[in-house]
C-alpha cells in the first residue's frame, strides 16, 4: 500500500468569524475569490492581488449556497408550470446567478438583494416544501447545464431524505434529476466527461453515475468512495489528474481521492468542520464552519472554526464551466 501524501495547515488565511462558510470559487477573469456564509446570509469577495485587507462583505436577503461561475447576465423571466423562460440580454457586471434559500436567483453584489427565478414551481403542488428546503451546492457541466442540490433547511427541519437534485438547462427548462437525497453536496465530472460524481453527506458516500454529456442524462448509480465512519464528506474540487479533493465535515481534513476511489492524500486543518475546497492555481482555498466543542487532536478547533485556509498542493484544478443561455 502506497503512503498517503500529507499537508498540514496551522493558521487561517482569512481570520474572520464565520458560521457556515461555503461555496468557494475563483473568478479567474477578475482575479477574485468569492465565498458565502449560508447561515449568516453573507457574500464575501476578495481581490487576490491585494490580499486579506481587500475582503468585502455583502449582507444577502436570505441564505446563498453558491454563485454562478463566469459572466453575469441581465435576465427577463416568463413563467410556465415547470419551465424557467430566461432571455439573456446585455451583461450586467453587478449581477450574479446564485442558488439561494428558495432556488435559482439573481443576486445584486452591492445591495445583496435576491430576485428569484420561478421559485414557487420547484416543488410542484407541495406548497409547504419551499419553506422547509434550501439550495445547498451546485456545479456546471461541459454543456453549460446548471446542476443544483436542495436539502431541508436545518433552521426549520432536521435534514432527511427529502432533497432533490435539479438541472437548469440552457433552453431554460428545469429537470428533476434525482430524488430522494439527504444533503446533496459536491458535484463534478471525471476527466473523460462520462462519469458524474455527487456527494450525499450523511451517507458518508460520494456516488458515481454514468453521464451522457450530449443529453445530460445520468444512470447506473454506484458508490465511488465511502468514508466508512461517522464523518461526512462535504463539498469537493477536482484536479487536472482526475482526483477529488473532498472536505470532511467533522474530521478536520480534506482528502485527496484517486479516480479509483482510494485515498492518496490528506490535508490536516486545525479545526473540525471543513466544508469545501476550491483551486486558486496550485493552492486550495478551504472554507470551514463554526465549531462548538474542543478536540484534543485539534487544539484550535473552536477558535478557528468559520475561517478560510489555504495550502499549496502542487497541482491545479480543472477549469470551471460557464452557464450558457440559448
Amino acid at each position: 500500500m502506497s503512503e498517503i501524501q500529507r499537508w498540514t495547515v496551522n493558521e487561517p488565511y482569512l481570520d474572520i468569524s464565520g458560521t457556515l462558510l461555503e461555496g468557494p470559487f475563483h473568478d479567474v477573469a477578475n482575479n477574485e475569490f468569492r465565498f458565502v456564509d449560508i447561515w449568516d446570509h453573507k457574500l464575501y469577495r476578495l481581490d487576490l492581488a491585494k490580499g486579506p485587507n481587500s475582503l468585502k462583505v455583502v449582507e444577502t436577503d436570505a441564505s446563498v449556497g453558491w454563485v454562478l461561475p463566469g459572466n453575469s447576465f441581465k435576465l427577463q423571466f416568463a413563467e410556465t408550470t415547470w419551465t424557467f423562460s430566461v432571455t439573456a440580454n446585455i451583461a450586467e457586471s453587478n449581477q450574479l446567478i446564485v442558488g439561494a434559500k428558495f432556488g435559482f436567483a439573481r443576486l445584486d453584489q452591492t445591495t445583496g438583494t435576491l430576485s428569484y427565478i420561478n421559485n414557487q414551481k420547484l416543488w410542484g403542488e407541495d406548497g409547504g416544501k419551499a419553506e422547509r428546503m434550501r439550495f445547498n451546492d451546485g456545479a456546471i457541466d461541459s454543456h453549460g447545464r446548471f446542476w443544483a442540490g436542495a436539502m431541508n433547511d436545518p433552521k426549520i427541519k432536521k435534514p432527511e431524505a427529502e432533497g432533490v437534485l435539479f438541472r437548469l438547462d440552457p433552453d431554460q427548462s428545469v429537470q428533476h434529476m434525482l430524488a430522494p437525497v439527504t444533503i446533496p453536496n459536491g458535484i463534478g465530472w471525471n476527466l473523460t466527461n462520462d462519469v458524474m460524481y455527487l456527494t450525499d453527506s450523511p451517507t458518508g458516500k460520494i456516488f458515481a453515475f454514468d453521464f451522457d454529456a450530449s443529453t445530460g442524462a445520468i444512470s447506473n448509480r454506484r458508490v465511488h468512495f465511502d468514508i466508512g465512519n461517522a464523518l461526512e464528506p462535504d463539498g469537493f474540487a477536482i484536479d487536472v489528474e482526475g482526483c477529488i479533493w473532498s472536505a470532511v465535515y467533522g474530521g478536520g481534513k480534506v482528502l485527496r481521492i484517486s479516480p479509483a476511489g482510494k485515498i492518496i492524500g490528506q490535508i490536516d486543518l486545525p479545526t473540525r468542520n471543513v466544508t469545501c475546497p476550491a483551486f486558486v492555481g496550485t493552492e486550495l482555498f478551504i472554507t470551514t464552519a463554526k465549531d462548538d466543542r474542543d478536540d484534543d487532536q485539534l487544539p484550535h478547533s473552536v477558535r478557528y472554526g468559520g475561517r478560510v485556509f489555504r495550502v499549496d498542493v502542487g497541482v491545479c484544478g480543472v477549469p470551471k464551466n460557464e452557464f450558457r443561455f440559448q
